[in-house]
């Protein structure tokens, strides 16, 4: 009997398997541009300890030696917020996006791959729709009516152009993602298409 329930509990899937992703690491279907893209989150990174750093500062300057500075709140919110724009496309490279597996999970592999061309190409057309508003909102915020070049600017005392280059960051970003989600979804359907033991370049 003892023998029956070992075998038995052998066959249940593996939960952590569920999204073949390498630890630490951008996903295989993501390729050289994953790769890139999941190097890169260090200098967002590095941004947020940063703004950490600076709102010490700000603490201790304005409550010990009574003379805060004009910069140090505009900044960490622009540290903070282009590692939040990025971010959504640092968790594209590595598969790690939080989402419902309900379905994914009760599925065979062989729907699972066709499932993940599928969100892959959704995801696309979403992120282009999405790059498509940031550039009309970029529109407004670096060009005056006449055609002229004008960075929207924070209207504070210091007047950075933090807004404009948060809306251009967002444009990037989604235009980076875009094609991210390209990349995963030819090559997901690629991976489904081959030998099982022939898992081909990644692109």
């Amino acid at each position: 009997m003892a023998k029956q329930v070992d075998k038995s509990s052998q066959k249940l899937p593996d939960p952590a398997q569920t999204y073949r992703r390498p630890h630490g690491k951008a996903i295989p279907e993501a390729g050289l541009l994953g790769n890139i893209l999941d190097k890169l989150g260090i200098v967002f990174g590095v941004g947020i300890f940063l703004a950490m750093l600076i709102l010490i500062q700000e603490v201790v300057l304005r409550y010990v030696f009574n003379a805060p500075t004009i910069w140090a709140h505009e900044t960490t919110i622009f540290l903070v917020a282009i590692a939040f724009i990025y971010g959504g496309l640092y968790c594209t490279a590595r598969n790690s996006h939080i989402r419902v597996v309900l379905i994914y999970d009760a599925v065979p592999p062989s729907v699972r791959r066709v499932l993940d061309v599928v969100i892959s190409l959704v995801s696309a057309t979403a992120s282009a729709f999405f790059a498509w508003a940031a550039w009309l909102m970029v529109q407004r915020a670096i060009f005056r009516p006449d055609g002229s070049v004008r960075f929207e600017s924070t209207g504070s005392a210091w007047d950075p152009p933090f807004p404009a280059l948060i809306k251009l960051s967002l444009l990037a970003v989604m235009s980076v993602m875009a094609l991210q989600f390209l990349i995963l979804a030819y090559n997901h359907a690629r991976k489904s298409i081959l030998p099982s033991g022939d898992k081909g370049p990644d692109q």
